[in-house]
């Protein structure tokens, strides 16, 4: 079982020597990865829907100053020595599929195989538009092409693609990576199933999607059972496809709830966290990332201190 938290890459934490020392204490805890998140740019006004709050809002802050992703990326590997690096999620249409695809092998070869890619095809249309990205409407299309891009790129002698959106032959890529890349495919909705389905080495939700909820172990059961349907439709082996879950608070941040007489996964207490993890590992789950960060560095540090004490500590 893995189980990571996440690394700052907006807000108040995100200085230099905030984000080394959340980074080496991830580490020296013994968390087995840290997560980052993407955003380019963050348009003023913002009509697209938010798929993870009830109002459909971008939550709070979002005009905080950010770090690019796969640069942060970068400077957390070098300042570490083992830890893995999730990217959760990149949005793949928001960089050109070569010029992601050298980025990517170049953070993997350097930190020696420790990168994990979880992608997502993105949701707010007004960033696409700022950044002048292919057309929004085409960006889960777009999604599947820069990654089945990406995969010749790392694997091939002879690189060559022909598609609608990148096209290269005669080409040389070295250095590759130094194994396979795993990606995570994010998202709760169908085209993230079928995504995953065709070739993500793993599912990686979040619970509270109010649209595709996965915030009870009935729910996430269910959302189980449909992927593996559709993983073998695509004619691969249900096995083959791990299951990853991602929470994006820590203990105490929400009171118990339930749904429908069922309680809520990753609600209440450490004790909760703990019992829920254990669940989700007999369903399959192998990798678990939450964010705990607090209302500046020491809130932070001690968040996951407790974390490792009162869950880490009761799961392994």
């Amino acid at each position: 079982m893995q189980i990571g938290c996440s690394a700052p890459t907006s807000g108040p934490l995100i200085d230099p020597d905030s984000l080394l020392k959340i980074a080496t204490e991830a580490e020296s805890l013994g968390f087995d990865y840290v997560t980052v998140s993407d955003h380019l740019i963050i348009p003023t006004s913002i009509a697209s829907r938010y798929p993870y709050s009830e109002s459909g809002e971008f939550p709070s802050g979002a005009a905080a100053p950010r770090l690019e992703q796969l640069t942060a990326a970068t400077f957390i590997a070098a300042a570490t020595t083992k830890l893995g690096i999730v990217t959760s999620v990149m949005v793949v249409p928001h960089r050109p599929a070569v010029l992601t695809a050298k980025i990517l092998a170049t953070i993997d070869y350097l930190s020696k195989g420790r990168l994990t890619l979880g992608i997502g095809a993105g949701w707010c249309e007004e960033e696409f538009n700022a950044i002048g990205t292919e057309p929004f409407a085409e960006r889960g299309a777009v999604t599947d092409e820069y990654m089945a891009a990406c995969r010749e790129l790392w694997t091939a002698d002879h690189p060559k693609f022909d598609g609608k959106y990148v096209k290269f032959q005669d080409v040389l890529f070295p250095p590759k990576p130094p194994g396979r890349i795993p990606i995570w495919v994010g998202g709760e909705s169908g085209p993230a199933l079928r995504r995953t389905a065709r070739y993500g080495d793993a599912w990686y939700p979040i619970g509270t999607n109010p649209q595709f909820p996965m915030d009870t172990l009935t729910r996430y059961k269910a959302g189980v059972a449909k992927l593996r349907g559709m993983t073998e439709k695509a004619g691969r082996s249900p096995s083959s496809v791990g299951l990853a879950y991602r929470v994006s608070s820590n203990p105490e941040a929400q009171p118990k709830g339930t749904v429908d007489g069922e309680r809520k996964l990753f609600t209440g207490s450490a004790v909760d966290y703990a019992g829920d993890i254990q669940a989700l590992a007999e369903v399959g789950v192998t990798a678990f990332d939450f964010g705990l960060f607090g209302a500046d560095l020491a809130a932070t540090i001690d968040n996951m201190r407790r974390f490792r004490d009162n869950v880490i500590a009761k799961v392994r």
